[in-house]
């Protein structure tokens, strides 16, 4: 079974492989193809799909890392956003 959990964002014509799971708030770009699970708030483009980088809850861009120990805030919502490893979680 394909989920794709609250608030991720599917480009036009993606492809989403059986079985993969979507995370909340990430976000799949227009033609991109995942072939596996997608982290919460991640970025993916391609085809295959990689992580290219980290969105908000809002939909905005964040400059941080695709790993390791960071902070960034939304520009619009001024939440802020932090990276521990390769997991992101709002504060």
């Amino acid at each position: 079974m394909t989920t794709v959990k609250r608030g991720a964002t599917l480009g036009a014509n993606c492809t989403i492989v059986c079985g993969v799971t979507v995370g909340e708030f990430a976000f799949v770009a227009a033609g991109a193809v995942i072939n596996r699970d997608v982290r919460p708030y991640a970025l993916m483009a391609g085809v295959p799909a990689r992580q290219i980088g980290w969105m908000s809850e809002h939909g905005e861009r964040l400059d941080l890392p695709l790993q390791g120990d960071a902070s960034a805030k939304c520009p619009i919502t001024g939440k802020t956003y932090k990276l521990t490893g390769t997991t992101l979680a709002v504060e």
